[in-house]
């Protein structure tokens, strides 16, 4: 077991979940241009917050933001998430350009939020490890143990170049989609886990009771349960404690979106949940393209079961499905909807996940369908905001729960119980008790 696996009690038992991916005006590129979309709010806090309240009041699991080292134009080429090669990115006249830092939004939505899961997109790859989980703790204590972290790294030469620190590793993506080994891309991944190791440390350093606020002795710490990490590694060290006390959580889940076997692994060895894309047919799926949600999550599990994840003391693997979704409304079709949006973009919309268009009650058959394969539950990509997400908290979500693929929304929890994760135990509390469990 790594020394900061991290203990817990029994697992609780998982149930469907449904989470939504945030991402401008919506996954089209041209979906800024829809008669309801906000394109002058997309840079203000009321934007944000009003998507996260909808998504809230919805019922939704949990709520993602994305995000990148890169503008989105950049986006658009290798299977890995960025240009095939070290071309700079120009901006583009006709997409929207630019984001707000995902942390930060994420930190503004939580505290005007009741009940759903906050996780916010962190890129590990030139990110310095001991501030990207002292952020996250600090969005654990804002949402009141909600908070969890979409990592990412990243291959990109334009986001190497733009942080000037070092050069993006050479990849062959055709031997990555061919399932085989890459030395660059397994560098990206072990710098990852390297990452993830020293924040889970970090995460662990305050002992719960580690704050003692004795105003007559005058004590307000106990300092003999706060702990150095002191984590040596090739890429760098970290000595800690952090400088933020435990936060409600413990330790935040980590999700992971995961296109070949090469990602799975890491995906297996420190995440609580890992994204999926089944059933797309666009080059931008890579080593997923073509391949159906059961042959995914066959080949998902069999590197939980390599990655020796349960002897760790890990509970099992979660596996959700991303899905760009557009949904029918009263005003016109979903598939009318994209012919338009694919005329105002000049070309065919294609995702690296399946692109369905049509009704609440069709949209419910495929994921039925996905969760008979072994799917855990669904990442919605909405195709336009805020329409999709309206449709989806008016619609959707209803039919879900009529056929009891979701259960009824809950009181406020936190986003551990949500994933179906039991309450993290404290590595050092958990070594005066050696039979407790773990979980990531």
């Amino acid at each position: 077991m790594s020394q900061f696996s991290t203990p817990q009690s029994e697992g609780t038992d998982p149930r469907f979940t449904v989470g939504v991916a945030l991402d401008g005006a919506g996954w089209h590129p041209a979906a800024w241009r829809e008669p309801g979309a906000q394109p002058d709010a997309l840079f203000t806090a009321p934007y944000w917050t009003a998507l996260a309240e909808a998504a809230d009041a919805a019922g939704i699991d949990y709520l993602t933001l994305e995000d990148s080292l890169h503008v989105q134009g950049a986006d658009l080429g290798s299977p890995l998430g960025g240009p095939a090669d070290d071309t700079p990115p120009h901006l583009h006249t006709e997409i929207v350009e630019g984001r707000l830092d995902a942390l930060i939004v994420a930190s503004w939505i939580a505290p005007r939020t009741r009940r759903i899961g906050v996780i916010p997109t962190v890129t590990t790859t030139h990110t310095e490890p001991f501030h990207l989980a002292t952020a996250l703790q600090t969005l654990d204590f804002v949402s009141e143990g909600r908070a969890g972290w979409q990592l990412r790294f990243s291959p990109n030469p334009v986001d190497a170049a733009a942080f000037g620190r070092k050069e993006a590793p050479q990849i062959n993506i055709a031997a990555v989609i061919a399932g085989e080994e890459d030395p660059g891309l397994s560098e990206l991944i072990d710098e990852a886990a390297d990452v993830s190791e020293v924040a889970r440390g970090l995460w662990d350093s305050w002992e719960d009771d580690a704050i003692i606020r004795d105003v007559a002795t005058g004590r307000f710490l106990d300092r003999d349960r706060v702990h150095h990490i002191n984590f040596e590694g090739d890429r760098f060290s970290v000595a800690g404690p952090s400088i933020v006390p435990r936060s409600p959580q413990g330790q935040l889940p980590i999700t992971l979106l995961a296109h070949a076997a090469p990602t799975y692994r890491p995906a297996a060895a420190v995440a609580a949940a890992v994204v999926i894309t089944p059933d797309s047919v666009a080059k931008a799926a890579g080593a997923s393209r073509g391949r159906r949600a059961a042959e995914i999550v066959a080949a998902v599990r069999a590197a939980e079961v390599a990655s020796d994840r349960a002897s760790r003391g890990l509970a099992p693997l979660r596996i959700v499905a991303d899905l760009v979704i557009g949904l029918d409304s009263a005003a016109e079709s979903a598939a009318d909807r994209l012919e338009r949006l694919n005329g105002l973009a000049g070309a065919p919309y294609e995702s690296d996940t399946r692109v369905f268009v049509g009704s609440a009650e069709d949209a419910a058959d495929l994921i039925a369908e996905w969760q008979a394969a072994g799917v855990e539950g669904v990442r919605l990509r909405p195709l336009s905001l805020p329409a999709d997400l309206t449709e989806i908290g008016q619609h959707l979500l209803p039919v879900l729960r009529d056929r009891t693929i979701l259960t009824a929304a809950d009181e406020p929890r936190d986003l551990r119980a949500h994933f179906g994760l039991a309450p993290a135990v404290n590595v050092h509390t958990a070594s005066l008790s050696p039979s407790t469990e773990a979980s990531a």
